[in-house]
């Protein structure tokens, strides 16, 4: 028997949280993996990932992404408050309004990259990664009680759940079941749909027209079910988080813990646009501003492979006389261009359209570098 006080015990790992939705992800056939510490959905039986990619590509596909974080800022300053703690500007947005933006510490690294939907003066609703949730509340309480301000921080993570609905038919789905819809992107409203109180803001992580809406935790089951229903007349599909990383790949949009961490600084990860450079204060700002004035050793490209092969993480960038130049940070096989795709952190003497090569299972995989998205854009539309 072991003794599980003794020093040289294994730790024991915490139980993996579950959503709102997970009975029904298990009924559906999905292959379920751990993300952020919960167990989540990552694709589905019936098609699996290119499947599920190419449906909100062409047409529409359901997320469950209740493993977020929920945030709220609450009170009198609520809005002042967190505009100076959190990079972006959120005085230049409006009421009903959503912005993306970070949370920054001392080096300028970047903490976590969150969504802030500004509700009113007194209130602002934060959705954070999963894994780094209760780390950003934890700052802002601390900072909270550094100022001596009395606004009030709350953790509601398991208070709401997260859905994404991607893709040109999205719209269509929610107008099927009644519910009101933001018109411009980056916009929200909170509406009631059949006596249950939900967010639908016009947004989303795959490059497709799409809304992002949170019910209620209890709530999300009904909700779910309406939207999964309303979405068979488009031919859509439940997608799982593995189709959701194809798809931001192919945008080159960032994932915290690869393209974003607390070692890589927004100008480095070239998302300096997400940063208020002219507000008083917000964390890590002497850091980054000094970074951006002397100029990172670093930028994030994209990379397009010329030859058979799937780009993976974590894999070197070699220039033409084999020198390490680089490093991926994501890499996979775009379904929509039928073509390995990475994105990468690599020196500054590289340049668009060079010719490099990956080291990729102890071959070398040619590519030449880009900048992203590697396919349009359509989250305008």
């Amino acid at each position: 028997m072991t003794d599980t006080n003794s020093a040289s015990s294994d730790a024991v790992e915490p139980a993996l949280l579950e959503g709102p939705l997970h009975a029904w992800h298990v009924d559906a056939g999905a292959r379920m993996a751990e993300f952020g510490g919960w167990l989540m959905p990552l694709q589905y039986e019936g098609g699996g990932v290119v499947a599920e990619h190419n449906a909100v590509r062409g047409s529409v596909g359901l997320f469950d992404v209740s493993h977020l974080g929920k945030v709220l800022v609450k009170g009198p300053g609520a809005l002042e408050f967190a505009n100076g703690t959190l990079a972006n500007d959120l005085r230049k947005i409006g009421i009903g309004q959503a912005q993306y933006t970070m949370a920054l510490n001392d080096d300028g690294g970047v903490i976590d990259d969150l969504i802030a939907y500004v509700r009113s003066e007194e209130e602002v609703f934060l959705i954070p990664n999963a894994a780094n949730s209760a780390k950003v509340a934890a700052k802002l309480i601390a900072a909270r009680d550094e100022s001596g301000s009395e606004i009030e921080i709350l953790d509601q993570h398991r208070d709401f759940a997260v859905f994404a609905l991607q893709g040109p038919k999205s719209a269509d789905v929610l107008k099927d079941l009644g519910l009101e819809l933001p018109e411009d992107y980056m916009a929200f409203i909170d509406v009631n749909w059949k006596g249950m109180p939900v967010s639908v803001c016009r947004t989303g992580y795959t490059g497709e027209h799409g809304y992002e809406i949170v019910p209620r935790w209890e709530d999300a089951l009904t909700l779910w079910e309406a939207i999964s229903e309303a979405s068979n007349a488009y031919e859509g599909r439940a997608a799982g988080l593995a189709a959701r990383d194809t798809l931001r790949t192919e945008m080159g949009y960032p994932l915290h813990g690869h393209e974003l961490t607390e070692d890589i600084s927004p100008v480095e990860a070239r998302v300096g646009w997400a940063i208020g450079w002219k507000k008083d204060r917000f964390w890590g700002k002497d850091a980054v501003t000094r970074i951006k004035a002397e100029g990172a050793p670093r930028k994030a490209v994209g990379l397009l492979a010329l030859e058979r092969g799937v780009p993976r993480a974590e894999a070197n960038v070699l220039s033409e006389d084999g020198t390490v130049v680089g490093r991926t940070t994501s890499g996979t096989f775009s379904p929509t261009l039928q073509n390995g795709i990475a994105l990468a952190l690599v020196d500054q003497s590289v340049q668009l359209e060079d010719e490099l090569a990956l080291e990729v299972r102890g071959r070398k995989l040619a590519v030449r570098v880009i900048r992203p998205p590697f396919v349009e854009a359509g989250v305008r539309s």
